[in-house]
């Protein structure tokens, strides 16, 4: 009995160091690359500073996680960018849709943003920069953020079916509360607009002075796996140019939708 109740509690225990360990690595990628401090992750995954050193010694003994000398911030280590070079070869949505969404930047002008579901967050995976001589730069390749946050994310959020979706809603103003676009009122005003319209708009909600569209993809079953958008500032946002750039985007998702079905590894 003791020896069944001694390796419950080590798989507990284990779990839960999993778990632990992917929130360190998850806040490291949203910091990119310019790290966090102890500190910060502490803080930010509600960790006491000796657990989370101990953690992030054993990532940087596997190549998971540097430490830099000159600033003593965390990033992510060397292992993490090879890992994904593999799993790129199953997951990678960038290669049915950059013909797709490289039209579209040059069509409408504006840059163009491929962001990816992951969980209750949203990974941008690409971006594409029109001709346009006023660039919006809202989003790095590889940044992550709560769903909810940003066009993309916005409209993923709404496109899930209403269990999952009010799971993650709950979740999101709990854990994201602090964001005034992800308090709860403002956050289900947001969704049931991008849910009636069919596409998500934000005004200055990550970089001042832009507007951003964005139009969920949606796999064979209706599910949400990513989203297009496009963000440009107040002035080229107009509401007539919203509403076709709307159009625009859904034409680019339905096109990018049949695409995935030559890509049988991906979705």
């Amino acid at each position: 009995m003791n020896t069944r109740s001694n390796t419950a509690a080590k798989e507990i225990a284990d779990a839960g160091s999993i778990e632990r360990t992917l929130e360190l690595l998850r806040l490291l990628a949203t910091a990119g690359r310019y790290g966090l401090a102890l500190t910060q992750i502490s803080e930010s995954s509600r960790l006491p500073h000796s657990t989370v050193h101990r953690l992030l010694r054993r990532l940087i003994g596997e190549r998971m996680v540097v430490q830099r000398e000159t600033n003593k911030r965390y990033v992510l280590g060397p292992l993490a960018f090879e890992l994904g070079l593999a799993a790129s070869q199953i997951y990678d949505l960038r290669l049915p849709c950059r013909p797709i969404l490289t039209q579209l930047a040059e069509e409408i002008g504006d840059t163009v943003y491929l962001t990816a579901r992951s969980g209750n967050e949203c990974v941008c995976e690409d971006r594409y920069e029109g001709p346009s001589t006023i660039r919006v730069i809202a989003l790095e390749v590889g940044s992550r953020r709560p769903l909810g946050l940003g066009a993309g994310g916005l409209a993923i959020l709404s496109a899930l079916q209403e269990d999952e979706r009010e799971q993650a809603i709950d979740y999101l103003t709990h854990r994201y509360g602090t964001y005034k676009s992800l308090q709860e009122k403002a956050l289900r005003k947001a969704v049931e607009s991008c849910r009636r319209h069919g596409f998500s708009v934000i005004h200055s909600q990550v970089t001042l002075g832009t507007t951003a569209v964005g139009v969920a993809i949606l796999d064979t079953l209706g599910n949400p796996i990513a989203a297009v958008s496009v963000a440009a500032v107040d002035s080229r946002m107009s509401e007539g140019r919203i509403t076709s750039l709307s159009r625009q985007l859904k034409n680019a998702t339905n096109r990018i939708k049949e695409a995935l079905h030559n890509f049988p590894t991906l979705y």
